[in-house]
């Protein structure tokens, strides 16, 4: 379940400000060895951007690699940059404990500002517990979970002992944080097509601090996008996935998400619209963003107050992308790719 353009010759807002012209030859050897990596040097699946102006730096959220960070253990690492083209190595933030229901995932990381504390959102999973089966399909214990810090770059630690958000009889993944107009926090979620077949995005009621407090609700079908393709199974079903919801309210106050599965020719990022500007929708389809098995995207605003989408492609050996965008009041629109700082060379749309 993301986009970018020229680097500013300096940063408009936050602490990390450039000022002084003459000083740019020393700060560039600086960057040079504190921040050596460029985007097709990172491998990340679902990347997470938070644009912090209190420091001037950007952190880069994704699944911990060792090969990365020299860190065995399963988690959640985080790379920092000043420009979004120059990135330090990354470092842990998060750490999965010993003992718990989950031995694996770290998927999807989504770090969010909420009542003064930053609370990181992450799927983790056990192919060894599994979920009541139903029919052929044989669900496995599967959710996102909640941890929190005083500080961006962590270490957060488990909430609720790290038990899943929504009742973990439910296989969910992706969980985001959307606050509606009315301060009421939601976590809107991908319900699994391994466990129901056709994937659903759902949405529940959060409490302040950030337990459920109510049902989850269907916001949409994974069948219900055009362009969707479902896998066939022996008994004539279909299997359609969702992944990666992530909101966003347009300057006009249009409520509009992020959100991926896939077509014919592989992964897509696609966005969807709520007709009534609530939660709850009701969402209709729109054309797909970004094609080319590309996906699980979200949105951010550079320094400059440019709005950006950042996802990853290919869903193998996966890279980051980023797009430069525009807010069009009733949609988003890709401006283009930011090339320069992300290495790809060709278009795909």
């Amino acid at each position: 379940m993301k986009t970018c353009f020229m680097v500013a010759a300096a940063l408009l807002l936050g602490s990390g400000s450039w000022h002084a012209a003459s000083a740019a030859p020393a700060r560039s050897a600086r960057t040079a060895t504190t921040a050596p990596l460029r985007l097709p040097d990172m491998p990340l699946h679902d990347p997470w951007i938070v644009a912090d102006r209190a420091s001037g730096t950007y952190h880069l959220f994704t699944r911990n690699e060792r090969r990365m960070s020299g860190d065995a253990r399963i988690g959640i690492m985080a790379y920092t940059s000043r420009d979004l083209k120059s990135w330090t190595r990354p470092r842990m933030v998060f750490v999965l404990p010993k003992g718990g229901w989950a031995n694996d995932g770290a998927w999807a990381p989504e770090v969010h500002r909420w009542k003064g504390r930053w609370y990181l959102f992450a799927t983790f999973y056990n192919d060894s517990a599994p979920l009541p089966p139903n029919g052929a399909r044989k669900p496995v214990r599967r959710s996102t979970t909640l941890a929190v810090a005083d500080r961006l770059g962590g270490p957060f630690m488990p909430v609720r002992n790290g038990e899943p958000i929504v009742d973990r009889s439910i296989m969910t993944l992706d969980g985001t944080l959307f606050v509606d107009p009315n301060g009421k926090p939601w976590l809107v979620y991908a319900h699994e097509w391994v466990q129901i077949g056709d994937g659903t995005i759902e949405a529940m009621p959060l409490k302040d601090d950030l337990s459920a407090a109510g049902p989850p609700r269907v916001l949409f079908r994974a069948s219900e996008a055009p362009w969707a393709k479902g896998d066939e199974q022996p008994d004539g079903s279909r299997n359609f996935v969702t992944d990666g919801p992530e909101l966003f309210r347009t300057r006009t106050g249009t409520l509009l998400m992020l959100w991926s599965s896939y077509d014919r020719d592989g992964y897509v990022q696609s966005i969807a619209r709520s007709t009534s500007g609530r939660i709850e929708g009701p969402w209709e389809q729109l054309p797909p963003l970004v094609r080319a098995d590309s996906g699980h995207g979200m949105l951010f605003r550079r320094f400059d107050g440019t709005l950006m989408m950042v996802l990853h492609r290919p869903f193998n050996n996966a890279r980051g992308k980023l797009y430069v965008m525009r807010d069009m009041g009733e949609t988003i629109a890709i401006v283009r790719e930011a090339t320069e700082l992300d290495g790809e060379r060709t278009t795909v749309r």
